[in-house]
């Protein structure tokens, strides 16, 4: 929230002139009793003090500006450009024969439950011998570090 006082300089010109021509009006009528004198400046004194009081009001008051409240709508899905990032967990696997075990990424199940395998990094890429033929898989850290999050969907 702001608040600030801004002097509105046309309120304060009117009220000037119209205190003035008020003022003024009172010595330019014709003259007549003195009883009609004492009443004219009497009810020119009130309406100079009624004017006063307002600009006095007007000069105190803050005006503060509300931001409305921040409306939150309801999550999305993330897009395409953002989601491809986003590994599936469940393909995060032991791998007993990989440097006396390790969890890697699978290839594989990477294959079957995520779009963009040829897109992951080459350099993250492992191959290795488990006893019966070659596997390869994908280094975890090596994928965090490259922007990609394993997630549970």
């Amino acid at each position: 929230m702001q608040s600030f006082n801004r002097p509105n300089l046309h309120r304060k010109f009117i009220a000037f002139v119209l205190a003035t021509s008020i003022a003024i009006t009172g010595f330019s009528a014709v003259p007549a009793r003195a009883e009609d004198d004492v009443a004219k400046i009497l009810a020119g004194l009130a309406v100079l003090g009624i004017i006063g009081v307002a600009i006095n009001k007007d000069r105190r008051r803050t005006r503060t500006v509300v931001d409305p409240a921040p409306v939150h709508p309801e999550p999305r899905p993330l897009p395409p450009q953002v989601s491809r990032y986003d590994l599936p967990a469940h393909c995060l696997r032991f791998f007993p024969a990989y440097r006396d075990g390790k969890n890697l990424m699978g290839q594989k199940c990477l294959r079957k439950n995520y779009q963009h395998v040829r897109a992951l990094p080459q350099n993250c890429r492992v191959t290795f011998w488990n006893g019966h033929r070659h596997k390869n898989a994908f280094k975890p850290r090596c994928l965090r570090r490259n922007g990609y999050r394993i997630v549970r969907r």
